[in-house]
C-alpha cells in the first residue's frame, strides 16, 4: 500500500524549496523502500533547484543518504527489509559494454526505480540523482542501495553517497595518487576536502591546499594538506611549482569546475602529471588552451564521475577505515539540521559556512 510522506520539493527554477507531502508506492520488481536517516546538503541539490541539470521540475531533492530497507520488490536478494545501506546513484547493470569489459564504474545503463514518487494530486516527481532522499522514505533501485556496518552514524555514512566519495575517489580511483607523491587540490569545499584525505589515505607525501578562503583552507589542514596557498594572494601555479621543487605536482585536483580554476591545474601539474576534474562546470562554459602545451607535457587529463567508485566495493571499505578511526567522516559533517532547514542549508552553502549540512529524521 502507498504511503504518504514528507518530502523536500523544488517547484521551478530559483524558487525556494518547500516541504510537501509525497505518495511514495511500494516497491515493484528490482525496487526497494528506505526510510530515510539522514541526508546531506549537496551542493548538487542546488544545482537542480537553479535549473543548472535539467527542467523536469518538480524535483524531490535530496541525494547523500543513508537508511534502513522497510521493504523490498520481486527478484531482489543484494538487500533485505531491515538492512543499513548506503544510497549511490550508480547502480550498475553488469550488461552493458563497459560492465562486461570489467570496469562496472563505468557503467553505461544504471539503473534507477521504474515507478515514479508523485504529490498528492498525482504529479510526477523528478528524484535529484534518481534518489529523491530529503524525504522520510523514498523509492528506489534495489542497486542504489549498498548495505554496510550499521553501527555506523548515518548522518556520516550518508556523506559517502555523493561529495566524499568524490574527492576520495578522485585521488584514488581517477587520480591514482600513490605513495610519496605530490598532490595539489584546487578547490576546498566538501568535495575538495575529502580529496585531500583520499590523497592522504593513499600515502602522498606533499599535499597543497588551494582556496581563496582562509577558514576552508585550515579545514584542509586539519584533514591532512601540508602546504595551503590563498589563491586571493599568490598565484597558485607559482606557488605549487616552488612548493614541489620547481616541476609542478605528480596530481592535481581541481574541485571547483571553472575554466580559470582548470586552467591552473593544467599548469600547475608536472611535466606527464595528472589533472582530474572533480568540480561540476556549467554548460556555457569552455576552456581555451593550446593545443601544443597539451601535447607537449604529456601525462593525462581524465575526469572523475562519482570518483570513479564502484559502490559495492568502495562503500563497505570505506566505512572500515571510519570504523577503525583512519577516515574521519564525522569531520565533514558541519551541523545536523531538520527538513524544513533545507533552504537555509543553501544559503549557508553559498557563504562558505559549512562543509556538510544533514538533514537527520
Amino acid at each position: 500500500m502507498a504511503q504518504q510522506v514528507q518530502g523536500v520539493i523544488a517547484r521551478a527554477k530559483g524558487e525556494p524549496v518547500r516541504i510537501e507531502t509525497i505518495v511514495v508506492p511500494d516497491p515493484g520488481p528490482g525496487e526497494a523502500v528506505v526510510q530515510v536517516q539522514a541526508c546531506g546538503v549537496c551542493h548538487t541539490d542546488l544545482h537542480y533547484r537553479e535549473g543548472g541539470i535539467n527542467d523536469d521540475f518538480p524535483f524531490l531533492l535530496g541525494h547523500e543518504a543513508a537508511g534502513v530497507v522497510e521493504s523490498v520488490g520481486d527478484g531482489v536478494t543484494e538487500v533485505a527489509p531491515g538492512d543499513f545501506v548506503i544510497l549511490n546513484w550508480r547502480a550498475v547493470c553488469g550488461q552493458c559494454r563497459a560492465c562486461l569489459r570489467g570496469r562496472p564504474q563505468y557503467c553505461f545503463d544504471t539503473h534507477n526505480a521504474k515507478q515514479k514518487m508523485t504529490l498528492t494530486d498525482g504529479t510526477e516527481l523528478s528524484p535529484a540523482l534518481g534518489i529523491g532522499a530529503f524525504a522520510e522514505k523514498t523509492l528506489v533501485a534495489a542497486g542504489q542501495c549498498t548495505k554496510v556496518d550499521p553501527a555506523a552514524s548515518p548522518a556520516a555514512a550518508g556523506l559517502l553517497g555523493c561529495g566524499v566519495m568524490a574527492g576520495l575517489g578522485a585521488a584514488i580511483n581517477t587520480g591514482e595518487v600513490g605513495r610519496g607523491d605530490s598532490v595539489a587540490v584546487i578547490g576546498c569545499g566538501g568535495v575538495g576536502n575529502a580529496a585531500v584525505v583520499g590523497a592522504r589515505l593513499a600515502g602522498a607525501a606533499k599535499i597543497i591546499a588551494v582556496d581563496i578562503d582562509d577558514k576552508k583552507l585550515g579545514t584542509a589542514k586539519s584533514l591532512g594538506a601540508t602546504h595551503t596557498v590563498n589563491s586571493r594572494s599568490a598565484d597558485p601555479v607559482e606557488a605549487i611549482r616552488e612548493l614541489t621543487d620547481g616541476n609542478g605536482a605528480d596530481v592535481v585536483i581541481e574541485a571547483v569546475g571553472r575554466p580559470e580554476t582548470y586552467e591552473q591545474a593544467f599548469y600547475a601539474r608536472d611535466l606527464a602529471g595528472t589533472v582530474v576534474l572533480v568540480g561540476v562546470p556549467t554548460p556555457e562554459m569552455r576552456i581555451d588552451l593550446p593545443l601544443l602545451d597539451v601535447f607537449g607535457r604529456g601525462g593525462a587529463l581524465k575526469s572523475s564521475w562519482y570518483g570513479d567508485c564502484l559502490p559495492s566495493r568502495d562503500f563497505p571499505m570505506l566505512i572500515d577505515l571510519y570504523q577503525q578511526g583512519r577516515l574521519d567522516l564525522d569531520a565533514f559533517v558541519t551541523e545536523t539540521i531538520a527538513l524544513a532547514d533545507v533552504e537555509k542549508a543553501f544559503e549557508r552553502m553559498h557563504h562558505g559556512d559549512v562543509l556538510r549540512s544533514v538533514v537527520v529524521f
